[in-house]
């Protein structure tokens, strides 16, 4: 993305002006996920669990959306049950925290399992990451 004071405060779109070439692929692909990898070995992040947000979306979330903030109780993940999905990107934020809520109450390893093979299977492009 190019450098946009707006970028902290906006989804990034379909038809954002602020991207490049480069940052959509790098997006689709989701190459761009390799460095959280850092944060799991780290232990400030775990393969699976809900995704996190950007500070701003959190203070506007914990407002709006009822339950928002449970996903605050378990470790932040690379992927999980709402992206799985297809709740990623510019899609419900209503129906994201619905999935990860439903992942908090329901987890075992079996289910991590789970998650791990449909990513795997259903493959790192993602028609709403932009």
């Amino acid at each position: 993305m190019q450098v946009d004071e707006e970028e902290k405060t906006e989804w990034t779109t379909k038809d954002d002006p602020r991207k490049t070439k480069f940052g959509t692929f790098i997006r689709k692909t989701s190459i761009d996920e390799l460095p959280q990898l850092f944060n799991v070995l780290k232990g400030d992040m775990s393969l699976i669990g809900p995704r996190p947000e950007r500070p701003f979306f959190v203070e506007k979330f914990k407002e709006e959306i009822p339950k928002y903030m449970v996903k605050h109780q378990v470790r932040p993940g690379i992927t999980g049950w709402a992206q799985v999905n297809g709740w990623r990107g510019d899609t419900s934020i209503e129906k994201r925290i619905e999935y990860d809520i439903y992942y908090i109450e329901n987890w075992n390893f079996l289910f991590d399992i789970k998650i791990v093979i449909l990513t795997l299977v259903k493959g790192f492009i993602n028609k709403n990451a932009y």
